[in-house]
């Protein structure tokens, strides 16, 4: 009686799911962390300063440019809307700091009223924003 020895071959597969499950937590706990930065929307000549600090947590940004337009998140706005727009954006993603982005030729008046809407918007951290020196 011979006896016959059965040799099984072996499938080698990875399973891929556990991989696959782990990337995707990933990426949606970096979305959900995400810090995103509410931009004026335009270019200013900020004025130079030689001790400019960044503040860490900043998102919003609104500029003021040399004719006096005010820039909120891409959009022009009225500066009586300043406000109102910071108040939407709040509501999107709080932040504790306003920085004013105002061109060094621009009125000193409106961005005093910027700061006015600011201060009205119940945030009392405004920085302006200035070249580096």
């Amino acid at each position: 009686m011979s006896r016959k020895v059965r040799i099984e071959e072996e499938d080698a597969a990875i399973d891929m799911t556990p991989m696959l499950d782990i990337v995707f937590i990933m990426l949606i706990f970096f979305i959900v962390t995400t810090v995103f930065v509410k931009e004026a929307g335009i270019e200013v000549n900020k004025p130079g300063a030689s001790q400019s600090v960044m503040p860490k947590n900043a998102n919003i940004f609104i500029a003021v440019n040399e004719r006096g337009d005010v820039w909120i998140d891409k959009n022009q706005v009225d500066v009586d809307t300043v406000r109102a727009n910071l108040d939407r954006l709040m509501a999107e993603q709080p932040s504790d700091v306003i920085i004013i982005q105002a061109d060094k030729n621009a009125e000193y008046g409106v961005v005093v009223k910027v700061m006015d809407q600011i201060k009205a918007a119940g945030i009392d951290r405004i920085s302006i924003a200035t070249e580096g020196g």
